[in-house]
């Protein structure tokens, strides 16, 4: 499951509300790796770009994601995956806040309802990759 946490550039194939994603600054570190991504959401007529520094850390099981800028006035989630019989435990959480009143009336219930669909989506992407990969659980 991390590695299809971590594999950013695929999240327009399959999450909903994002229709594009950049990855603009990509560096190795000691613990795994760390980049600079914008990703491009969009509902009805609105789109909204952000951007976020998404910290890849494979040795800890873990991804962590901060707003840098965009209409969060913050943003912050973290995904910690947990070696389990035949696949992983996810433990994901997610902290945010518009920084316009206006735009948390217009597209927060539909932000919130893609949210809560996101674990379905990367269960689905997990499976869809991995199936009969004998890659075992997610």
């Amino acid at each position: 499951m991390f590695a299809v946490v971590a594999d950013v550039e695929r999240y327009p194939e399959f999450l909903p509300l994002v229709e594009g994603l950049t990855v603009l600054e990509r560096k190795e570190t000691q613990e795994g790796s760390a980049l600079t991504a914008t990703m491009t959401v969009g509902y009805k007529a609105i789109t909204e770009r952000f951007t976020t520094r998404v910290e890849l850390l494979p040795k800890a099981g873990e991804v962590r994601v901060r707003h840098l800028d965009g209409p969060f006035s913050h943003l912050e989630n973290d995904w910690r995956f947990v070696a389990a019989d035949g696949g992983s435990d996810v433990h994901f959480t997610i902290d945010y806040a518009f920084s316009s009143t206006m735009l948390s009336l217009i597209v927060g219930a539909a932000f919130e309802k893609a949210v809560k669909s996101y674990t379905e989506a990367f269960e689905a992407r997990a499976r869809a990759l991995y199936r009969g990969g004998g890659a075992g659980g997610v």
